[in-house]
């Protein structure tokens, strides 16, 4: 059964406003504490909206992993993914995720689970929410590590010509 949408719409307007203090915050303070912080309500909100088996599974897991975000944040928790895999990037719901610092695979995991979110639901509030969480994902990555946003960024415009072929 459909969530109700009476207020989404103030809702999501508000989760936007708080998400884009986050970022703002985030940047101006090169500390990505905030935008993550600011991020929870729009990723539990999220959760609540989805219904479908696939996009409440990609709901749950974006949730789980900003959550870890925050605690690696919190506790200084780093840890190169990529040497203990011996790998440098795997596929992951056929979208390339590049490993590397734990702080930045997370939200690269965020930001893979919205293109699911965005691309596997019908409900405009379900998208509205993922695209914040996209674009809130690439500024926590950029705060992080403005080189691994690059290579992030090169990755994703590489993954999207590579599906644009015929």
């Amino acid at each position: 059964m459909a969530k109700p949408y009476q207020n989404a719409t103030t809702i999501c307007i508000i989760l936007t406003i708080i998400a884009v203090i986050g970022i703002i915050l985030g940047f101006a303070t090169a500390n990505p504490l905030f935008p993550v912080l600011l991020l929870l309500p729009t990723a539990g909100y999220e959760l609540y909206r989805t219904e479908g088996k696939s996009t409440k599974f990609a709901s749950i897991v974006m949730l789980a992993v900003l959550v870890a975000e925050l605690a690696f944040i919190l506790f200084g928790i780093n840890f190169n993914v990529a040497e203990y895999l011996g790998h440098s990037g795997q596929y992951i719901s056929g979208y390339y995720v590049p490993f590397g610092d734990i702080k930045i695979l997370a939200p690269s995991l965020m930001a893979v689970a919205a293109v699911v979110l965005i691309s596997n639901t019908r409900g405009k509030y379900t998208k509205w929410l993922a695209a914040i969480i996209f674009v809130s994902a690439f500024a926590i990555v950029h705060i992080v590590d403005p080189t691994a946003f690059q290579q992030l960024l090169n990755v994703g415009v590489k993954e999207g010509m590579r599906r644009l072929r015929f």
